[in-house]
C-alpha cells in the first residue's frame, strides 16, 4: 500500500534523507512501513506500507506530521517522538498575530527564543513540549497537556505579552497540573463490612473475638468451682482456643 506524504522544503530534503540515508531508514524502522521514498528535487514523499494487518495504522496516520515536523525546521530525532500514540502536533502561524511584514515577523521570533535560546528551552522544561521555529511558524510537538500550554505560551508571546508573564503563566500551569495528579479520583467504599450490632467492636475487624475471649477469661475467674455447670461451661474450649501439653 503506498501512501503520500507531505512534500517539505527543499533546504530540508538532506536533513530528512540524512548521512547516506540513516535518517530515512530511521523512520522507517520506528514507523514500521517498508520504504520511504523522497525526491531529492522536488521533495514529495511516498511511503510504502505492508499488508494490513502488518503494521500500526495509529503510526501510519501519525507518520504525515512528521514529515511536516522535519520540514518545518525540527530535528529528526524529536520529530519522531509524534509517533507516541499520547504524543501531538501543531502549528503556529505567526503570520495571523503581527502579519506578513518578515521585520514583524522577525521580531516575534526572536521574543521567542530569547537571548541564547533561553526562553524557548524555559518554555519546553515547563511543558515538555519540543519547539521549533522555522521562517513564519512555530512547530511544538508533546503531550495533550503540555502541548496546550506551550501553545498558549507561544500565543501569548506573539500578542506582545511581557517575557515575565509568559513564565508566570506557565508556573501556574505547572502548579496546576502538579495539583491534579495529586488529587484522589475516587474513594473506594468496602461493601463487605456489615454493622449490625451498632456496636463499636463492630466496626473493627477483628475486635469483637478479643473481647470475646478477654469475657470468658473474665469469668473464668469467677467460677463458683462448686457449681459443676458453671465448671463444665468454662473448660468447654472456644473454636480459636487449643490445648498443648508435653512431658519435662
Amino acid at each position: 500500500m503506498r501512501q503520500p506524504l507531505p512534500r517539505v522544503p527543499k533546504d530540508r530534503i538532506a536533513v530528512l534523507i540524512g548521512a547516506k540515508g540513516a535518517t530515512r531508514k530511521e523512520l522507517e524502522r520506528a514507523a514500521g512501513c517498508k520504504h520511504i521514498q523522497i525526491d531529492s528535487v522536488t521533495g514529495e514523499i511516498d511511503v510504502t506500507w505492508p499488508e494490513p494487518g502488518e503494521f500500526d495504522p495509529v503510526k501510519a496516520l501519525k507518520l504525515p506530521d512528521v514529515i511536516k515536523a522535519v520540514g518545518r525546521g525540527m530535528a529528526p530525532n524529536r520529530a519522531i517522538q509524534l509517533l507516541q500514540d499520547d504524543w501531538f502536533f501543531e502549528i503556529v502561524d505567526l503570520r495571523e498575530h503581527v502579519g506578513k511584514k518578515s521585520s514583524q515577523q522577525r521580531r516575534i521570533r526572536a521574543r521567542i527564543i530569547g537571548s541564547e535560546g533561553k526562553i524557548r528551552k524555559m518554555i519546553e522544561q515547563h511543558t515538555g513540549a519540543e519547539i521549533s521555529i522555522y521562517k513564519s511558524t512555530v512547530v511544538l510537538v508533546g503531550d495533550g497537556e503540555g502541548l496546550s500550554s506551550a501553545r498558549q505560551a507561544i500565543e501569548m508571546l506573539a500578542r506582545g505579552s511581557e517575557h515575565g508573564t509568559v513564565m508566570k503563566f506557565l508556573e501556574r500551569e505547572r502548579k496546576r497540573s502538579r495539583l491534579d495528579g495529586r488529587s484522589i479520583d475516587y474513594v473506594e467504599v468496602k461493601s463487605d463490612i456489615k454493622v449490625e450490632s451498632g456496636e463499636f467492636q463492630d466496626l473493627v475487624p477483628g475486635l469483637a473475638a478479643v473481647a470475646d475471649r478477654r469475657n470468658r477469661r473474665l469469668k473464668a475467674v469467677q467460677v463458683d468451682p462448686e457449681d459443676k455447670e458453671e465448671v463444665r461451661e468454662m473448660m468447654e474450649l472456644s473454636e480459636d482456643e487449643n490445648v498443648s501439653w508435653e512431658e519435662e
